[in-house]
């Protein structure tokens, strides 16, 4: 039974919060390397971080769920393509398959479309994120550079062929 949420974006009052939810989500997810809450504050303070693609979602006031697109880059040689990096979706476990993480992910991704980015890189769970378009990064021609296994990393076209002919390799340290 899906749930109604309000989404909005993330402020510096929820930063606390965000790193408990986020730690406890990953502490039941099926990959995890206990790392992901401080991988969010890496990310904030990075020049990467975009504070309107890291959004929350809430019920009465409750935060349940968050998400973040941060810029990365794609290299091929002297080339640079800019992708945004989902990571990472973090949904209270109470309220998971309820559309919590659905709904962050569908707004996320139409606020990136009309901020002008035209695709998304994840490592994570291919039964999750292909039916929100993703495929191996692979089928692009994009390889990690991270040793981790190729099924993880995926890539998404937010505009029709944006990575048609990129390729190249991606880090995600």
């Amino acid at each position: 039974m899906e749930i109604i949420v309000f989404i909005r974006t993330e402020t510096e009052a929820d930063y606390t919060n965000i790193y408990n939810l986020v730690k406890i989500a990953f502490q039941t997810a099926k990959v995890s390397n206990g790392k992901e809450q401080d991988y969010v504050n890496q990310l904030r303070a990075s020049g990467n971080y975009i504070p309107e693609l890291a959004l929350i979602a809430e019920k009465n006031g409750e935060i349940l769920g968050h998400i973040m697109l941060t810029k990365t880059h794609i290299t091929n040689g002297d080339k640079k393509y800019e992708a945004l990096l989902l990571a990472p979706l973090s949904v209270v476990l109470a309220h998971r398959n309820k559309g919590v993480g659905s709904k962050l992910i569908c707004d996320s991704f139409e606020l990136a479309k009309k901020m002008g980015y035209l695709s998304v890189i994840v490592v994570g769970d291919p039964a999750y994120y292909q039916r929100f378009g993703f495929k191996p990064s692979a089928e692009f021609g994009i390889r990690n550079i991270d040793n981790i296994p190729d099924m993880y990393v995926m890539a998404c076209e937010l505009a029709a062929n944006a990575l048609k002919n990129t390729g190249g390799d991606i880090s995600f340290s």
